[in-house]
């Protein structure tokens, strides 16, 4: 469960256009992102998450790409999810960051870069979950903070972990918050 953080984007916001990344909240653009594209086509988002559909062909020599003249109504309209990924995602992206994965070929290579460049390698996300592990059973109301704030830190560490594959139950946060 990833809790509410009251976080107000305004720009983006609509179920027409894809939330738009600037370089800041990677977590919380991903995530709409995802929901984004899968309502689009579910089809379109797994040529993200597992690759381009490639049309081969066997020659004298095995297999080979098919030059996408050759390619039939069904391997084009396969192929074409792909290219509607790159477009969604490109579209998505401030320059800075459209820059960053402008080189990538296909839609899975523009996604794992912006998510190694904003999350980092497993060793690193391992290394970040240890610590937000150790900052959450330290975690402390400070003198002089409000409810509200207190919960706005509370909600953004636990969304963190929640997105490094830490899990909590309810009444564990409960717990932790009273």
């Amino acid at each position: 469960k990833i809790a509410n953080s009251n976080l107000h984007y305004g720009e983006g916001v609509s179920i027409r256009r894809p939330p738009v990344f600037n370089g800041e909240n990677y977590v919380y653009w991903k995530i709409r992102m995802r929901i984004f594209i899968e309502a689009i086509d579910i089809t379109v988002w797994d040529a993200i998450e597992n690759g381009p559909y490639i049309p081969m062909i066997k020659d004298d020599d095995g297999k080979r790409e098919k030059h996408w003249s050759e390619w039939s109504d069904d391997e084009r309209k396969r192929a074409q999810y792909d290219y509607r990924a790159k477009n969604i995602i490109t579209s998505a992206l401030s320059i800075d960051e459209f820059f960053r994965i402008s080189q990538c070929k296909y839609a899975k290579e523009m996604w794992d870069t912006l998510h190694v460049t904003h999350e980092g390698t497993s060793d690193v996300k391992r290394s970040r979950k240890h610590t937000l592990i150790r900052e959450y059973e330290l975690l402390r109301m400070n003198n002089g903070e409000s409810i509200s704030d207190f919960q706005k830190r509370f909600t953004h560490l636990i969304n963190h972990l929640v997105n490094l594959g830490r899990k909590f139950e309810e009444e564990e946060l409960n717990v932790k918050v009273l």
